[in-house]
């Protein structure tokens, strides 16, 4: 088949980046034609040029910008299904944060699309069906939407120790406000101790400047601006980090924590490299692994220290939970998991 993705920017620094390229990965490696749809390209020649079977996109005001949707009509008249990632019907998300858009009810517009048919053949988002923050989504538009969640990509996340990451604990991923207390409070604290290593973006105030500046650029496609900031790390490095630790943190933004709908690529990724993780609590976390046997949860502040302590002090019962981890990833949550989900969802249409 032949699938298009729509990514805005490949410049990207952020979780975009490797959503696209587990994405990519595994449709290629299921032997699917994989097309990227960016912002320097034409989309009647694209969608002429390339046969599309599948287009994938969202209905957030970023890929917006670049769709002319009665040019992608036509093409789903011929057959073309298009895929939308919709945003949260009611979102917890702060009006500060410029690259996420405002809850999608209060989106008249963006709505009215989805009512008339324009938007998508098949809506889907990474957040489990009871979620309050998709509630009210079915009954206004008339459509159901599909939880397809993140995942890992196993063709980049390799079991890989590497000694030049060797270190206690880890933490990879960008600094958000919204995750400030846990970290002044459950992070930074950790180093005392033990000897913590954090990776990603924006973790000082002028790379959360630059950070600004380059979504500008790239919502604005201007060239300079939108690649102003380069990745921290290689895709692989993260797998040799998550190898390479004794322990590797994972921490959620606190709506995530509080609705308990969605986790992120870390939940999947640290298993599948090896890495043994310990998880602030998530509800849905729970329904993806056995607590205890394939993951470590902390319910709160307290434990989050002692199961920290007592792992560092017991290194030997971490093995059985990173082997059955890894197990449960390579069997239900990678990329290819999900793209068969997709493949299984485009027949049905």
């Amino acid at each position: 088949m032949n699938i298009a993705y729509h990514m805005p920017s490949l410049d990207t620094i952020y979780a975009q980046r490797t959503i696209f390229y587990g994405y990519k990965n595994a449709f290629e490696d299921l032997e699917h034609q994989f097309f990227t749809f960016s912002s320097g390209d034409d989309l009647e020649n694209f969608l002429k040029k390339n046969c599309i079977d599948i287009f994938i996109t969202s209905s957030h005001f970023y890929y917006r910008k670049y769709l002319n949707l009665n040019v992608i009509k036509k093409y789903r008249n011929k057959g073309m299904v298009l895929f939308t990632k919709i945003d949260f019907w009611n979102s917890p998300l702060s009006s500060l944060r410029i690259n996420e858009p405002k809850s999608l009810k209060d989106d008249i517009k963006t709505v009215q699309l989805i009512k008339d048919g324009l938007l998508g053949d098949v809506f889907f988002h990474v957040v489990e069906q009871s979620d309050e923050r998709m509630e009210g989504f079915e009954k206004e538009t008339g459509y159901k939407y599909s939880t397809i969640p993140l995942a890992a990509d196993k063709i980049t996340l390799k079991n890989e120790y590497n000694k030049d990451f060797v270190t206690d604990i880890s933490y990879i991923g960008t600094y958000l406000h919204s995750k400030k207390r846990f970290f002044n409070d459950c992070v930074f604290p950790l180093k005392d101790k033990y000897n913590l290593k954090l990776y990603g973006q924006d973790w000082t105030s002028g790379d959360r400047l630059k950070g600004w500046i380059q979504k500008i650029g790239q919502y604005y496609n201007i060239q300079y601006l939108k690649s102003i900031q380069k990745p921290k790390l290689q895709l692989g490095d993260e797998a040799k980090i998550y190898s390479s630790s004794t322990i590797c943190l994972n921490v959620h933004e606190e709506n995530q924590k509080k609705y308990g709908g969605d986790c992120n690529e870390r939940a999947f990724k640290i298993p599948l490299c090896g890495g043994f993780e310990i998880t602030d609590d998530v509800a849905c976390i729970r329904k993806y692994f056995k607590v205890d046997k394939e993951i470590v949860i902390a319910k709160n502040q307290d434990d989050w220290f002692e199961k920290i302590d007592y792992y560092m002090d017991n290194p030997d019962k971490r093995l059985e939970i990173i082997e059955a981890g890894r197990e449960k990833v390579l069997r239900e949550h990678t990329y290819h998991n999900r793209v068969r989900q997709i493949i299984k969802i485009y027949d049905e249409v």
